[in-house]
């Protein structure tokens, strides 16, 4: 498969961008952080100088005693009045003509210090001339209130629920301002303007909690509940600071000293990059370097001269030492490698040979015998391994005898591949001799036991079928049990006489059997590597699906049964692995030879 090419970056780029975002991200954090703590100092600022305004104004009104008669006053007359405002109280002027009449007529009443009831005990037109001249004076001490206190709009106004109007008692004017009805004017006794939504929101914050900050924009509002009229009308000083300027002298100030700030981190940064270039990037490029060069040349010795050249003395250096050492721990790896590979393929070679030898010992050759008649036969053997500890074997002892064999030795692979020829090899010579079933097991369990250093053992089963008449002498030591078909009819299990595995005991003696195989009998033996076969749910395909798979085809040929068995199995098991040797073989028996 083709291997993706990596897209090449550099990390100094990646480091430079990060430095980048983390200083842009800093800055802007800190203009807004610094704008908002400016902003909260600033009003608080300016609430503590409203509250001292609003308390000067409050102390102006108060020196009047009968301030809450004069406002009540004012408020129900306010068009009747004829007011002088914003003027210097001197001879010249008005009310300083009204002040001389109103103390001819009230010889005994001092203007500033007129009680509520000697209010009451004026004619009107006193009340009226009182109620004027009390007005221009509270406005010349207002306006030099809002004047020393640098306040925008200084006004006094009486509001009731819901709070949407005011109606103007008082508004501070600097000098030479016009009395009017606009917004930029300053407005007369008697005004009645509606509010906006921020401000209802603080005149009623105010009337609850005695003062109140409102922003408006650029503007800041500020509420003082000063007294109440009745259960309906309260009266409430009112101050707006215009912020519009100071507000942008602080975002000016904080974008300077922000600006300033991120230039400092900029260069701070720029060294920051050029010492990691130096001392961190460039050590970095010869370690990498020395790895692409070994990747490509395999030449460890030359890789451990230029690391050896990386002089640091951090993780870097620790680091170049350690690709050092794995470069020459990947040469000593690679050469033993090698050594174990060629060891490998000569194992592997040698086992092909072992493999080929084990299947030349077998009868592989079929039909086995193309001129005999009276029987067919078939076999098959697959090991577990390469090679394996199963084996079947089938031979003439004479003209009319038929010697079968079919084992399984304890254990897989080489140790039980030679177990088991050197166990063929015995059971053949003996059946060679004329010697019975039960004979030839006991002889060869004496050899085997005489030298048996390993204690591995064999289960064999072992027929002798006299080809004219039938019969099928046999004898088992410790094997499956056979599985026999007679004519017309399907496969069963016999249970045959057990004797003890080949190898297990010295002085072992088997029984035999026997059997009349009639024409079109059949005989299927088969070792334990097949009942045991597992799936991957590790159920065992047992004897009864061998009985099942064999009475599907029961009239095949024996070239036909086994690997319609061998399908069934592997249809079981599916992508399990094989775990043991399979090894199979049938007989059928088709009666003696027509002469």
């Amino acid at each position: 498969m083709e291997k993706k090419k990596r897209k090449n970056g550099s990390m100094i780029l990646e480091v430079a961008i990060l430095f980048l975002i983390s200083i842009v991200t800093t800055g802007f954090l800190t203009y807004y952080t610094e704008t908002r703590l400016y902003d909260e100092s600033v009003r608080k600022q300016v609430e503590s100088h409203a509250s001292e305004t609003a308390d000067q104004v409050k102390a102006a009104v108060k020196e009047l005693p009968a301030h809450l008669w004069l406002i009540r006053y004012w408020y129900a007359n306010a068009d009747k009045l004829d007011i002088e405002y914003d003027v210097e109280l001197t001879e010249n002027t008005r009310t300083a003509e009204k002040c001389r009449v109103f103390s001819e007529r009230n010889p005994d009443l001092q203007l500033k210090y007129i009680s509520p009831m000697q209010c009451l005990w004026m004619s009107e037109e006193d009340q009226k001339l009182y109620a004027e001249i009390a007005y221009s004076w509270l406005i010349t001490r207002v306006n030099g209130i809002k004047q020393s206190c640098n306040v925008d709009f200084l006004f006094c106004v009486i509001s009731e629920e819901p709070y949407d109007r005011q109606f103007f008692l008082f508004s501070a004017a600097d000098p030479g301002a016009v009395r009017g009805t606009n917004y930029e004017e300053v407005y007369p006794l008697g005004h009645v303007v509606t509010v906006s939504e921020s401000q209802t929101e603080g005149m009623i914050e105010a009337t609850s909690e005695f003062s109140h900050l409102a922003d408006a924009g650029t503007y800041v509002d500020y509420y003082r509940l000063m007294t109440s009229i009745d259960e309906e009308h309260c009266v409430l000083i009112g101050l707006t600071y215009d912020q519009s300027a100071l507000k942008e002298d602080i975002r000016k100030q904080t974008l300077k000293g922000t600006t300033l700030a991120i230039l400092n981190q900029i260069v701070l940064s720029l060294l920051c990059l050029g010492l990691m270039l130096l001392f961190v990037v460039y050590p970095l490029t010869k370690v990498q370097s020395s790895i692409r060069n070994y990747k490509e040349t395999k030449d460890g010795i030359t890789v451990r001269a230029n690391l050896s050249k990386v002089r640091s003395k951090n993780e870097i250096g620790r680091l170049a030492e350690d690709v050092s050492e794995l470069a020459g721990e990947i040469d000593d790896y690679v050469d033993r490698i090698g050594s174990i590979t060629a060891e490998k393929e000569r194992i592997s070679t040698e086992l092909s040979l072992a493999t080929r030898i084990q299947a030349d010992m077998l009868p592989n050759s079929f039909p086995a015998f193309p001129d005999r008649s009276e029987f067919d036969i078939f076999a098959s053997m697959d090991p577990a391994k390469e090679v394996g500890g199963d084996f079947y074997d089938f031979f003439l002892v004479d003209e009319d005898h038929l010697c079968l064999i079919i084992a399984d030795v304890s254990g897989k692979g080489v140790p039980a591949a030679l177990f088991m020829m050197a166990s063929q090899i015995i059971l053949e010579n003996n059946a060679m001799m004329g010697r019975s079933p039960a004979e030839i097991l006991t002889r060869a369990n004496a050899s085997i036991c005489a030298h048996n250093r390993e204690e591995m053992f064999i289960t064999v089963w072992l027929g002798i079928l006299e080809i004219s008449t039938g019969k099928l002498t046999a004898a088992n030591a410790g094997h499956e049990y056979p599985m026999l078909k007679g004519p017309g009819g399907t496969f069963e299990r016999y249970r045959d006489k057990h004797g003890l595995v080949i190898g297990g005991m010295e002085k072992s003696v088997y029984k035999e059997y026997e059997l009349m195989l009639e024409p079109g009998s059949k005989l299927f033996v088969f070792t334990d590597g097949l009942s045991e076969a597992m799936n991957e749910e590790k159920e065992q395909f047992g004897v009864q699906r061998i009985l099942d798979a064999l009475n599907e085809v029961p009239d095949a040929a024996p070239e036909e049964i086994l690997p319609h068995v061998r399908t069934s199995v592997d249809g079981f098991v599916k992508e399990a692995e094989q775990f043991d040797d399979l090894t199979m073989l049938c007989l059928e028996y088709k009666g003696p030879a027509v002469s």
